[in-house]
Parts: C-alpha cells; structure tokens; sequence
C-alpha cells in the first residue's frame, strides 16, 4: 500500500490561533505546550479532524478523554481545557491507521462545543501564560529545588532522556519548567490534566514540586526493595522477586492486587462453610502456606485446588427430612408395585426419625436378581424421604483409590467417589446408591472392598478420611442403599456392615401388576400409541408373560411390550388398521412363535415319575423326574446336566430307599442285580440345588415299589439318609409354579412352616400344604398304593 507523507516546517511557533478548531481525543496522555509527539490516529472522527486541520491552518485542540474506555467519544467525555498543537508531520500507515507528530503551542480552553459530526469542533479561548517579569528569591529557590529533585530522582533510577535533563537545566521559566518535567515523570492521566488547568506557572511548579517529592520516596522504597531482595535473588527466584516488588509498590500506594483478593475471598468461603473444628485449622493453615507461596509455582495451584474441596464440600448444609408417612408410602406405592418388606424398612426408618431427630443413616443391601427394580428403588426412596439422589457404580472398579481418593502428592490428584457424590449431591445426607458391589475387584492396587468397611460401618464413617482430603468426613448422615445379585461374592466383613434385604424374582400375577401400572403406559406414551388404540387384555398380557419371557425381573417383559407397541406403529403407519386388540390368541400375530413353553401337565399317575418344584432366576417351575430300572449291576445313572449338588442328592435318595428296602417290601437282591437310571428333562438346561431330595426319592421308591406317584401333588425338600426332610427356600416362587400348573397340594418340609406367612394370600387361595419331617411320611402321601391302582381301573 503506498505511504503518503506530507512534511512542514514550523517557522512561526506564535501563529494566530483560531477562534474555532478541530478537536482531537486523546487518552490516556496529556499534552503540554512545546512538547511534542507522535499519536497514532485510527478512529473516524479523528482522521476527519486532522484532514480538516491539514487542509487549513494545520492548527488542532488536542483533549485529553475522561475515560479511556470509551471508543467513540462525545464533548461531554472530554475535558475541556487542553493543548492547540501544529501537526508537523502525517504519514498514513498501510493498515488505515495515520501518524502524525504534533508540537504543543499553547493552553486553550474549550467555551463552546460546535460540532460533533464527521468530527468534533469547538470554539476555544487561548490561555496566556503569566509573564514574571524579575524572579523573586522564592521563585528562584523553587526552580532550583524541582531540578535538584529531578536530579535526585535520575540517581534513584527515574528514566529520564539525558537531553531532556540538559534542557531542563538551562530552563529557568517556571511555567514552561513545569511542563517539560510534568510531559516526562510519566504520571498518570489525571494528575497531567490537573497540571495542565493550573494557569499560575509558579503555583504550577509547586503542585510538581509535591509530586517529584511523592515519586522519590516511592522510588527510595523500591531501591530499599531492591537490595533487600538482592541477597537471596537467583535465577528461579527472578519471577517471584518481581512480583513482590510490584506488592509492596502497591501497599505503598495502597492498591490492593489480585492475590490479596483470592486470599480474602477463600477466608470468606472458609468462615461460610462452617467446617467442624477438626478441619477449620487444617484449612486456615493451607491458607496461610498460599498466600505466603509463588502464585504461580505448581504447590500453589494444588493448594488452590485442595481448599476449592474443602469450601464446596457440604459441611453443615443438609435437607429436611419429609417425616410424612402416608405422603411418604404414597410415593412408594406409585413407583414400585408390591416389594413390602423394602417399603416397610423405609416407613419404619422415617417413624424413628420421627421421634428421635437425631440419628445414623441405614445401610441397606437389596440383593436380588436383575431387573426386579433395586436401582430404581434407591431413588425411589431418596423422592420419598425428600433427599438428593448420588449412584455410583461399583462394578469392575479394582482401584482403592476409586473409594478413598489419591494423596495430594500425585499429578491429578482428585478425592475418591465418595467425596465427589457428596459434593455433586450438595448435601450431606443424601440416599447415596452404591450400584453391583458384588462385583468389585481386586488386583495390585488395593483392594476397594476393604476400603468400603470404614464407609459403610456405622461406628467409623463418622470420620471417613478421604486420602485427598487427609481431613475427616462425617458420613452418619448418608443412607447409603448398596445392591447386588449374589451375596456369595461380597466379602463376610463388608457383608456383616450391611442390612441384607432379598428382593425375590417377581410371580406371574405381580408381573401383571406391573405391566399394567407402569411398563405397558409407559411404553405406548413413547411409541405416541393410546389405550384406545392398543388393547392388552389380562389373558394377552399373561401368555406374553409366560410364553415370551423367562426372567425373575421386568427388562425383558417391556423389551416385548415396545416390541409388541412397534408392531402396532408399523401397521397404523401402514394404514392397515387403527384399533388393535391384542389377545391370548392372535399375539403370535404380532410378536412371532412363542419362546417358552411351559411343562406339559401329567395325563395319569405313573410308576417312576414324580413332580418337584425348582426355584430359577426367572421365578418357580415344575421339573419332571423320571427314574427306570434295568438288569445290570446296580449302577446309577444320572442324565438332564445335573449338577453336583443334584447327584449328591440322587445318591443319597438312592442309599435311603436300599436301608428301607424290608419296610417297602422290596428284595434287597434286587439292587446288586439292577441298574437305575434317573433323568431330569430338559437336558440342555443346566439343574442344581438342595431341594430335589425327596422326589428323587419318591421316584426311586416308585420304581423299586411298582407303587404308582399321585400326579396332583408336588413336593420340593431335601433328604438326608436318616429320611429326615430339610428346609428349603423360595417357597412363594415354587408354590406359584404349582398352582399355574394345577396342582393344589405340595408336600413341604415341617420347619418350612413359618415361611407360608410370606406366600401372597392369592397365592395360597385353595392351596393345600402338607408338612412333613421324615420320608416315610411323604411316601405315604405321595405313592399310591397297589390295591387302590387296581380298583382304579
């Protein structure tokens, strides 16, 4: 871009100055008269001043602005007195930027602003110098006394041009000696403008003389700074020695800098935490170690950080309790259907709280299978109680760090999880989920399983030390809901801390219950279908149950049921029809083949075959267990992928029926000539449990005897060799099984008595229980006698 420079030379330093002038806006300088600069021109107005002064007298006002911040300023942002100079020189940049040097000529007051518009213009009155005909000795003494502060300021280390200094020595005007030395001392704006309004040349050069004396103590003070510092000043120290310079200029000033500002806002946030007193003096001691300490050095940043922790965490800040407790059970009730015992827990906790105001949080254990609704549950009670909600999943978390944080002393360092979920909550008695802790692993990092003890034991984590932290945090507030699907897995002293509640799989009815209440509106409202649109009868809803899934939980139930909805969406987007009714009869229409089939009822009693009850993670079922003899040399068999428990149980059965082979009136000859053979249906599903005893032992007295099994009556208990019949569980889910089935009678253990409280009255609504404790007395009931098959038939 080409440069264009235009060049004058002033000859005539007293030209007539014009009554209305070009007005410059100038900031963050004053100009004094004969001084002279360069100024670097970019705003609008600007350039159309100095145009409009070029291209006349090259005469213009130069004002000093008010407020440096201000871009595009008007009259009133201006000061009114300031300097008419000459533009001596323009140059214009290539960025579109001019450079002019300007002399100062004289002092002007602005009477009236003319124009704002393309530029500023104003009407000036010029304000004489006071002429001092014969200096008086005063005068005289203070003219000498500025140049010797001047001098004395040099010494000190003021950077002032050695020409300068030579100009000022031969000057002995007062008015003019102000100026130069007040255009070189570099002070700021205000204080040059205030200079420059004083008309009295030697009230001028006093105000100067105040200032120089201010600038020397200040500057005796850094050089005092300076070779106070100058003794343990190196090399790494040079930053930190700088700035420190720069703070005690500041308190000298009485500026307040940045850091001391942090410092004041952390002790602020320190008193509003309200730490407890075993962790105020840590903070206040971490305090006092940053404020002393490099801003900028790494420990600052990571005592910066550590207090950040201390101050967010919530010490005192906790929520009230909702102590309603029809409100509270209401809230249960719509978000879980049945789960009693859970809810009961829950009710029972907020009656105490109730009563005594101040006591530990639970620690709950829901063990359960998957799906049955233990996450959801946690936060269902969190919106109960009224409490925040934090879920933290300890699943394949192998770090012990992961619970107890990181000492400060690692790159990265951060509190442990449980820190975190406290500070993330807000509060310090949120209902705080921990998620699959039966799946925590363990490897040359720790072992996090341990380091939940003191989390979850009540007379510890009222001082939980956080490895970050280093300083205790009281825990006794949270109610911490831990879950999982097996206990097997949970180590027995992490297990001993916990109140275990078993959630079983849910039965067929419950499942209805809740496909009707939740799953099945929930579903229809995301696929934009109605009730109206889409009807499920109980029957419909029911086979999909049974025959599309097989889980103890719900996950797969409303998998079908979006299935089942999608079908539907397809067809209306199709325009094949707009209302659907879903039955027991057309669902295969919709969602294919059915998956499972239940076990076909038994026609007619059978010699051999006997009908036991199975517990499985997908709820109750009926298993079959056939057993047939056959010459050999009394070998057993065993087939249908038992497991070992299962063939402990056939041989112990096996072993009762030969002791009691004279009171079943069987040949003992008959065992070493006869090989037996027992197999479970359904061969490619695996089968395990103590609860098959007594129907293997059925089966195998059956075939021996010739004595037929009644196939209206299930039985589920162990055996032992004596024939005593031991306890079993998961009676509600085994009871149901036979009911769907048909069977109305179940030969239960005795001592499985107590547990028939627990069935659902529906469940056990004309069931018939018949409680036994040896085998004798379930063979009894079981087989049918010889005499009474023939009169059958």
């Amino acid at each position: 871009m080409a440069e264009k420079e235009k060049d004058t030379d002033l000859t005539d330093k007293e030209a007539q100055i014009p009554g209305n002038i070009p007005v410059l806006p100038v900031r963050d300088i004053v100009v004094f008269p004969y001084m002279i600069i360069p100024l670097f021109v970019g705003r609008e107005i600007s350039i159309k001043a100095i145009d409009h002064a070029l291209s006349s007298n090259r005469m213009i006002l130069l004002l000093t602005q008010r407020d440096l911040s201000i871009e595009n300023p008007t009259s009133g942002d201006l000061y009114t007195v300031g300097t008419v100079g000459m533009i001596m020189r323009m140059l214009k940049l290539p960025d579109g930027r001019v450079k002019v040097l300007v002399q100062g000529l004289s002092k002007a007051k602005v009477t009236r602003f003319t124009k704002v518009d393309p530029f500023i213009a104003a009407d000036i009155k010029k304000i004489e110098e006071i002429k001092i005909p014969a200096l008086k000795i005063e005068e005289e003494a203070q003219i000498r006394t500025v140049k010797e502060q001047l001098d004395k300021a040099v010494s000190y280390g003021k950077t002032i041009l050695p020409d300068i200094m030579v100009v000022i020595e031969n000057l002995d005007e007062p008015g003019r000696l102000a100026d130069l030395v007040a255009s070189n001392l570099g002070m700021k704006t205000e204080q040059a403008q205030e200079i420059l309004e004083i008309s009295d040349p030697i009230i001028r050069l006093k105000r100067v003389s105040d200032i120089l004396s201010r600038e020397i103590e200040l500057l005796i003070v850094q050089q005092k700074i300076q070779s106070e510092a100058r003794g343990e000043i190196d090399k790494t120290q040079r930053e930190y020695f700088l700035r420190e310079q720069l703070k005690a200029i500041q308190k000298e000033l009485g500026d307040i800098d940045e850091r001391a500002e942090e410092i004041k806002e952390f002790r602020k946030k320190i008193e509003d935490a309200k730490m407890p007193e075993k962790v105020l003096p840590e903070a206040e001691k971490q305090l006092k170690r940053l404020e002393k300490m490099h801003p900028d050095s790494a420990e600052a940043a990571t005592i910066r950080t550590y207090l950040d922790w201390l101050v967010e965490l919530p010490w005192a800040k906790s929520t009230k309790d909702n102590l309603d407790i029809k409100g509270a059970k209401k809230v249960l009730n719509e978000d879980h259907y049945d789960l009693e015992k859970v809810k009961e827990r829950i009710l029972e906790y907020l009656s105490v709280r109730k009563i005594k105001e101040k006591m530990k949080g639970p620690i709950l254990c829901f063990i359960g299978p998957p799906g049955v609704g233990k996450t959801s549950l946690g936060r269902s009670i969190a919106r109960a109680l009224g409490r925040e909600f934090i879920r933290m999943s300890l699943g394949g978390v192998r770090d012990e760090a992961e619970i107890r944080g990181h000492r400060r002393t690692y790159v990265g360092a951060l509190p442990g999880r449980i820190i975190q979920g406290i500070k993330q909550a807000g509060t310090n008695n949120p209902v705080f989920m921990l998620d699959e802790i039966d799946k925590i692993g363990m490897d040359f990092r720790g072992d996090p399983s341990s380091a939940l003890l003191e989390v979850l034991d009540p007379e510890q984590n009222f001082s939980f030390a956080d490895h970050y932290l280093t300083v205790p945090f009281d825990l006794t507030n949270v109610m911490f809901i831990t879950t999982g699907n097996l206990t097997d897995t949970i180590p027995g002293p992490l297990r001993d801390r916990m109140e275990i509640i078993y959630l079983s799989g849910y039965t067929e009815e419950e499942k209805l219950g809740i496909a009707k209440k939740y799953l099945l509106p929930k579903q229809l409202e995301e696929h934009g279908l109605t009730s109206k649109i889409v009807n499920i009868p109980d029957e419909g809803l029911k086979v999909l149950i049974s025959q599309y899934t097989r889980e103890a939980g719900v996950r797969n139930l409303e998998r079908e049921i979006a299935n089942l909805c999608r079908k539907v969406a397809k067809r209306i987007a199709e325009g094949k029809e707009k209302q659907f009714e879903v039955t027991a009869k057309n669902i295969h229409n919709f969602l294919g083949a059915p998956k499972f089939l239940p076990e076909e009822e038994m026609e007619h009693d059978e010699v051999g075959v006997s009908t036991g009850l199975a517990w499985t993670e997908a709820g109750g079922d009926i298993i079959y267990i056939e057993a047939t003899t056959m010459k050999g040399k009394g070998t057993l068999t065993l087939t249908g992928q038992l497991g070992d428990v299962m063939k402990e149980s056939a041989q112990a059965a096996l072993s009762y029926v030969r002791s009691k082979a004279e009171m079943l009136d069987i040949s003992e000859d008959v065992f070493s000539a006869t090989d037996v053979h027992i197999h479970v249906p359904a061969g490619a599903i695996p089968k395990d449990g103590p609860s098959a005893g007594i129907t293997i032992a059925t089966a195998l007295a059956s075939v021996f005897t010739g004595r037929p099994v009644n196939k209206n009556i299930a039985m589920t208990g162990e055996v032992t060799l004596r024939g005593r019949v031991l306890p079993i569980g998961g009676l509600k889910e085994k009871t149901l099984a036979a009911k769907r089935m048909g069977i109305k009678k179940i030969i239960l253990p005795k001592r499985n008595k107590k547990d028939i409280d627990d069935i659902p009255k529906y469940i056990k609504k004309d069931m018939v229980f018949i409680f036994a404790d040896t085998m004798d007395q379930v063979m009894n009931v079981a087989l049918i006698a010889k005499k009474e098959k023939r009169s059958k038939k």
